[in-house]
């Protein structure tokens, strides 16, 4: 193990090298430039690839086309960028590629602002593109974990055959902190069972294609709702703080959810008894945590960077409306 000092962007595009990424191709944009700017350098010591496309959308199909080809494949964008990309990972979801994409999120509605924000939930969580899919979505709340997500999401990508989003925002990628860093991994993408790399004379060539092409649609659609419930009932994560005799409880990810915390500190040492919910992964929503809430809890508090309070509706779907929600 390794401690390093870096950007939340930095750790996020460390981690993902660390964990395999050979291939990564994306277009500048504040505030995540600098995991394309770390890459552009990094990709290089480690024998990967390293592309500035043209566009966002020139970048998301060069992913679809290296995880094709076998390589752990990464990119990265922000707000604008963001929503350019949404075609592109529709068509990963479609082909069953297991391409990761980050997005660190900024504040404002069309081309918006380059401050923090979160205002890419509703995006990242219902769907984002055309039709019917979940990305499964990470949600760091330090330079830490924006390493540590990075790292693992590969083989979670892979586990699934199903791509990742790690949904980080501008405070935690430009803020500077201590992290570990952890071992690199060993890939060969040459080994990966999907890759298009060529079958001997005999055997049945490998096609990896848009759902409506060579398969049937109902089998399509069944293998992928049993997909979707099973990261549904396994790969709900959230980190819990003073909840159980909590009369109030926060709801926050990202930044949100450290000021979140400070609040429950602060109201503790006054007698206030406040308790947060962090939920880790997005999606699936962690909806085992608020099974578990005390009935004494008398209201839920989402805490978002954003105008609409885009959380707030899962949240009420989680507790079932057992409570006030604010």
């Amino acid at each position: 193990m390794e401690t390093m000092l870096l950007k939340g962007n930095e750790a996020l595009a460390e981690g993902a090298v660390r964990g395999g990424c050979r291939f990564y191709a994306g277009y500048p944009i504040t505030p995540q430039s600098e995991i394309l700017e770390y890459m552009s350098w990094r990709q290089n010591e480690v024998g990967g690839s390293f592309i500035q496309g043209e566009s966002e959308i020139a970048s998301v199909n060069m992913v679809f086309a290296a995880t094709a080809l076998g390589a752990r494949a990464l990119t990265s964008s922000s707000g604008p960028g963001f929503s350019l990309k949404q075609e592109g990972i529709a068509y990963w979801v479609s082909a069953g590629m297991p391409a990761v994409v980050a997005c660190v999120s900024r504040y404002g509605i069309g081309d918006g602002f380059i401050g923090p924000g979160q205002d890419n939930y509703w995006q990242a969580v219902k769907g984002g593109g055309n039709g019917d899919y979940h990305l499964l979505v990470l949600a760091p709340n330090s330079v830490q974990e924006n390493m540590d997500m990075a790292y693992e999401s590969f083989e979670l990508a892979e586990k699934y055959m199903h791509p990742v989003l790690i949904l980080s925002d501008a405070t935690i990628g430009q803020m500077l902190e201590p992290c570990t860093a952890p071992p690199m991994k060993e890939y060969d993408k040459d080994k990966a069972p999907w890759a298009l790399k060529g079958t001997p004379i005999g055997q049945k060539n490998k096609v990896i294609t848009d759902m409506t092409y060579n398969q049937d649609i109902d089998e399509w659609n069944r293998d992928y709702i049993r997909k979707m419930r099973l990261i549904m009932e396994t790969e709900q994560r959230w980190e819990e703080i003073s909840v159980p005799d909590a009369d109030v409880v926060f709801v926050a990810y990202g930044i949100s959810s450290r000021i979140a915390e400070g609040a429950v500190r602060l109201g503790r040492e006054r007698g206030l008894k406040l308790g947060l919910i962090r939920p880790i992964t997005l999606w699936p929503f962690p909806r085992k945590a608020f099974a578990r809430l005390s009935d004494s809890v008398k209201g839920l508090v989402t805490v978002e960077l954003n105008m609409m309070g885009q959380m707030r509706e899962d949240v009420i779907l989680a507790s079932h409306w057992r409570c006030p929600s604010y």
